[in-house]
């Protein structure tokens, strides 16, 4: 009787354990609505959008096991909102009782669809499908929104019934003020109607399907391969679209990449307030995608020693030490430009060396700043984005930059495994982003950034055990920041946050698992290698140092004057390119080999110290051998 008991207190106590764990299968920031027993009903009652409702009890173990395939769909089918919605409620909670009696939920997990414009009385359509993946659930979902008629469909739900030729030829060489797309598919293909889903949040382009039995369609536009895209310009031109695979992620990639495409924002008052406050008083930068830029780099360090940095008047402590890991890690990865790399180099030297436990602001300021007039040093004072430009000041430049920075170190780190030996940072699995992490929580102006990425490394990062998985955890994280992002007010709408990197840039990074998109992280792996290598950084737009000045002399001629320097390279051999004055004016130089007048002095001054060095020792063994020769003669006596 005892051992009864017992084994119902544990039974009761594991239930009250599950009951208080219940928010964890889902999150606020997994993209579907959680709802309650107050929210259920004023969610699916007369609602211009679809839903589909998962009812699950925490403490369910086929619903915990389920919830990463739910979570999965979420993310896949993020962008139909609008058209139909995604929402979980725990049946499990107290409050949650009643409401799930009443929609007559008996097992779980249960699954419901609500029409848009339901009525109160509505309480759902059972999905009794035995196939519950993603690509199953998703099919639903579609088959949902194309049994509304024309009268009750959602508001923002565009046409999925396929168009005919006499309504999609007429198009051919019409200009109009967006593109055109043209999907043909199979009569049992999805791929038409979930891409129309993809671009739903997208401006700037009609998705339009159409079948394989088309025949004059398809003998206008010369398609013979199914899935096919074909598109239709605003000048009016048109062509079939080159895809590296005919799978949807490519198909909606290509589109929402189209000039001109651009995501809705979730107000449209803040789009007009954000066009009204477009600025273009930075001139735009042309550049390649598949490049890095020096410029972004470089542009992320002056902003990050001379802005970001200033708010501190003093480093001490915790704060002293984060910096000097940070400049060490710079110091000893970057792969850009000489100057730089010695600025960094000196910087981490003089830190390093000095006893003193806390240090002015002001003092690393000169440094940077070069009011030493050392040689071959030298870091612009100046914003150049280029790469991490936007459409208007204020959207994506420095956290843009400085993810790319982060990612350049990652990778130089797995390139070169011995390049941190010795510094004390060598024992950690993964340094870099360690010295991220900690920069970050101590100095990065957006706290509330700080905070989500703090969570996000104490949730993994400890996981992270190799220079390889470093490399990759870093591009996987910068991936869910952007899908956390997408369509908010801080997202540009000409470069719109998606998954990274896109098919145009690396085809064999995508593949399809079931219908459900998948990274091959190997092929990542080699793609991120090479992008962020220093074989592909660019030095173009970067700020050059200034002339060396001309040395003094009669006999100097003025083209003897060594030429300045033209930008980019590694370490070897640079300094011949790149030796500075440190930013502007002061200083003598001497014999045109980069000694200006205060290296001079220096000089002097050790070598007058050494003269007198000299000079006391002399006198000094002068006279103790007096002194000996003194005592000597006087015990021969």
């Amino acid at each position: 009787m005892f051992r009864l008991w017992l084994q119902a207190a544990g039974f009761l106590w594991l239930c009250r354990g599950s009951l208080g764990a219940s928010g964890r299968l889902y999150s606020e920031e997994d993209p579907l609505v959680i709802l309650s027993s107050d929210s259920l009903k004023p969610t699916v009652t007369n609602s211009s959008s679809a839903w589909l409702l998962q009812f699950y009890s925490s403490w369910c173990g086929h619903c915990i096991q389920y919830s990463s395939t739910w979570r999965a769909l979420a993310h896949d089918v993020k962008d139909w909102q609008g058209a139909i919605g995604l929402a979980v409620l725990d049946c499990a909670q107290e409050e949650n009782f009643d409401v799930c009696k009443e929609f007559g939920i008996k097992f779980y997990p249960t699954f419901k669809y609500f029409r848009a414009h339901g009525e109160p009385t509505d309480r759902g359509t059972i999905y009794r499908g035995a196939d519950r993946e993603v690509r199953s659930v998703r099919q639903l979902m579609i088959d949902i929104l194309q049994n509304h008629t024309a009268l009750d469909r959602p508001e923002s739900c565009p046409p999925l019934e396929p168009f005919s030729s006499a309504q999609l030829l007429p198009l051919l060489g019409q200009r109009s003020d967006h593109y055109t797309a043209i999907i043909l598919e199979e009569p049992d293909s999805f791929v038409g109607r979930e891409v129309i889903l993809d671009l739903l949040q997208f401006s700037g382009v009609l998705v339009r399907r159409a079948l394989s039995s088309d025949l004059p369609l398809l003998d206008a536009l010369n398609i013979a391969a199914f899935p096919s895209i074909y598109l239709l310009h605003p000048n009016g031109s048109h062509a079939q679209m080159h895809s590296e695979k005919r799978l949807r992620f490519f198909f909606s990639s290509l589109l929402r990449t189209l000039p001109g495409v651009q995501r809705r924002r979730r107000s449209e008052a803040a789009q007009m307030g954000a066009l009204q406050d477009r600025q273009p008083s930075e001139p735009w930068r042309d550049f390649d995608r598949s490049k890095v830029y020096t410029a972004d780099l470089e542009s992320a360090l002056h902003y990050l020693l001379r802005v970001e940095l200033a708010a501190h008047s003093s480093l001490e402590g915790e704060e002293l030490q984060v910096f000097k890991e940070f400049v060490t890690v710079v110091a000893k990865l970057y792969p850009g430009r000489g100057s730089v790399v010695k600025l960094m180099e000196t910087l981490s030297d003089w830190l390093l060396s000095l006893p003193l436990q806390q240090i002015p602001y002001q003092a690393v300021m000169d440094l940077v700043d070069n009011k030493m007039k050392i040689s071959g040093v030298f870091l612009g004072a100046e914003l150049r984005w280029v790469g991490c430009q936007g459409s208007r000041p204020g959207l994506r430049g420095y956290p843009c930059s400085l993810w790319t920075l982060f990612h350049v170190l990652t990778v130089q780190h797995e390139a070169t495994p011995t390049a941190l030996d010795g510094t004390g940072l060598e024992a950690q699995a993964a340094p870099v982003l360690q010295v991220m992490r900690r920069y970050i929580r101590t100095f990065f102006g957006c706290r509330e950034c700080a905070r989500h990425f703090e969570q996000a490394a104490a949730a993994g990062m400890e996981q992270v055990k190799s220079r390889e998985e470093e490399v990759l955890w870093l591009w996987n994280q910068h991936n869910r920041v952007n899908a956390r992002l997408a369509g908010s007010l801080s997202d540009d709408p000409l470069f719109p946050k998606a998954p990274w990197p896109s098919p145009a840039l690396c085809p064999a990074c995508h593949e399809e698992n079931n219908g459900v998109h998948v990274w091959n992280q190997d092929n990542v792996l080699q793609f991120l290698r090479h992008h962020y290598g220093a074989a592909n950084l660019s030095p173009r737009y970067s700020l050059l140092p200034p002339p060396l000045p001309a040395a003094p002399g009669p006999t100097r001629a003025p083209q003897q004057e060594p030429p300045a320097a033209a930008g980019g390279g590694g370490r070897a051999g640079e300094q011949k390119e790149e030796v500075v004055s440190g930013g502007g004016g002061g200083g003598v130089w001497i014999l045109a080999l980069g000694f200006n007048s205060v290296d001079m002095s220096l000089c002097v001054v050790l070598y007058v110290c050494s003269c007198l060095v000299l000079m006391l020792l002399f006198f000094f063994f002068k006279v103790r051998s007096r002194r000996w020769k003194t005592r000597h003669s006087r015990l021969h006596v």
